[in-house]
């Protein structure tokens, strides 16, 4: 049984990290449309309606979805100084037992790179996916010239696995990609 999405609240050194909620919305889209440009470049390509409403919508419908089955956790990152929020991690396709593993996703506002905020992010996704999902392994997928995502990975731990062809599609192309993963530490 996952956790429950309403309890489930993550606090770091500096960051509050909570399941969306819909008051999120306007916060959530203003940091998309300003760091458009910048996030373009490591995502999907953007659908028309991009950061609307009813993106929103479907989206958070998504998400509660996904949680409720306990096959993907979604998660925004928010200042603990400020409750400005910086980005957003994901932990998707969780494979039960015997796998127990899933794969993880973020993102970061072009205005709050390079303060370490998704290290210590992920360190603390990490940390609640081994204690309260009992995972053993957590997987990440990068682009070659990532580096500062490359940063965040090898600062909580990943370690690179291998090179996937073809991967993900970024950016409207499919892209190769360098794989990350994290072993629960009392493994």
């Amino acid at each position: 049984m996952p956790p429950r999405r309403k309890d489930t609240v993550l606090v770091s050194e500096r960051l509050v990290i909570t399941p969306a909620r819909k008051s999120d919305f306007e916060d959530w889209s203003e940091l998309r449309k300003s760091s458009r440009k910048h996030l373009e470049r490591w995502e999907p390509l953007w659908s028309k309606d991009a950061n609307s409403r009813a993106d929103w919508t479907r989206r958070t419908h998504a998400w509660k979805n996904g949680w409720k089955s306990g096959r993907a956790f979604v998660f925004l990152i928010r200042r603990l100084k400020d409750d400005r929020l910086v980005g957003g991690i994901s932990l998707t396709n969780v494979r039960p037992w015997p796998a127990s593993a899933a794969s993880m996703g973020y993102w970061l506002g072009k205005d709050f790179q390079g303060h370490g905020y998704m290290a210590e992010g992920v360190g603390a996704v990490c940390q609640w996916s081994f204690s309260e999902l009992g995972l053993y392994r957590i997987e990440a997928g990068i682009l070659a010239s990532n580096l500062r995502s490359r940063k965040v990975l090898e600062t909580n731990g990943f370690q690179e696995e291998g090179h996937a062809k073809a991967y993900l599609e970024i950016a409207g192309e499919r892209r190769d990609h360098v794989l990350f993963a994290l072993v629960r530490p009392d493994s």
